[in-house]
């Protein structure tokens, strides 16, 4: 679906200035990290086997880098955002930096254990990138909630840090 009016992805600049712009660091907590090359989401996107027809599931887009390459590829992206500042701030971000691809986007503003309904048409993929503790839970939730699934790709943060593994 990638027309010569791609997306622009972000890049480090870009990161660091919407991080700043919501006075925003990362927390351990959510499981935040955000990526800032844009030939890694565009990996990603490769890795997970989405393409022209697919709706994805998003979880956690965060500023949006990831978002921005499924933009390029699928037909529909449904982000589900947990903090309210990132879901907030991702529409504006995705009308500068995709807006060719603004009407195939939307941002449910929601925990996605406690999540019901995705709005839209059926989404076929998931793509989402997870702390450790609630992978899981999430998956099974967006499993048995949306049967129309065929594919996904989902990343799983590592949950021990170098010092803290018990022998």
């Amino acid at each position: 679906m990638s027309t010569s009016a791609g997306p622009r992805m972000l890049g480090p600049a870009d990161v660091r200035a919407l991080a700043a712009r919501l006075d925003l660091r990362p927390t351990k907590q959510r499981g935040q990290n955000f990526v800032i090359d844009a030939n890694t989401v565009r990996r990603i996107v490769r890795e997970s086997g989405v393409g022209a027809d697919d709706v994805v599931v998003e979880v956690g887009p965060g500023l949006g880098s990831l978002t921005l390459a499924l933009l390029e590829v699928v037909g529909r992206v449904v982000a589900i955002e947990v903090d309210d500042k990132l879901a907030g701030l991702l529409p504006e971000t995705i009308g500068e930096y995709a807006p060719d691809q603004a009407d195939r986007f939307e941002v449910v503003l929601a925990d996605a254990l406690r999540i019901d309904a995705v709005p839209g048409p059926p989404p076929t993929a998931l793509v989402a990138n997870l702390p450790y503790n609630v992978s899981v839970p999430v998956l099974l939730h967006l499993l048995m909630l949306l049967p129309s699934l065929e594919r996904g790709l989902v990343m799983v943060q590592a949950a021990l840090q170098r010092g803290q593994q018990h022998e």
